[in-house]
């Protein structure tokens, strides 16, 4: 778990830093390690705030079907889809394949 005197955006963003390359975590699996399940979209709306130097690797957070939700935030049209691809992810019409191989879940993963 994370500080609780950070913000939940710090605490996010924090969790998003520990995804390993090549794998994919959810906004919902990031709120639920965070202590606050239903606030997925309190995740998208921090990996959406991060700026450049925080080198926070929000194109690793997706949608729980493994969809690219936050593609838009890229900065270019297939901009995530790239980033995923250049990590040996498959994506097929914005979605991850065989998301349950890559999938990282904080829960699991950072006991």
């Amino acid at each position: 778990m994370m500080k609780k005197e950070h913000s939940f955006f710090e605490n996010a963003k924090a969790v998003a830093k520990l995804i390993p390359k090549g794998r994919v975590c959810t906004y919902g699996a990031i709120a639920k390690y965070l202590g606050a399940s239903k606030s997925a979209r309190m995740v998208g709306w921090a990996m959406n705030s991060s700026l450049p130097e925080e080198n926070i690797p929000a194109h690793r957070v997706v949608n729980r079907n493994g969809l690219l939700t936050g593609k838009n935030h890229f900065g270019g049209k297939n901009n995530m889809k790239e980033l995923l691809e250049d990590e040996g992810l498959i994506i097929v019409n914005n979605q991850i394949q065989q998301l349950d191989d890559v999938r990282w879940d904080p829960s699991v993963e950072l006991l």
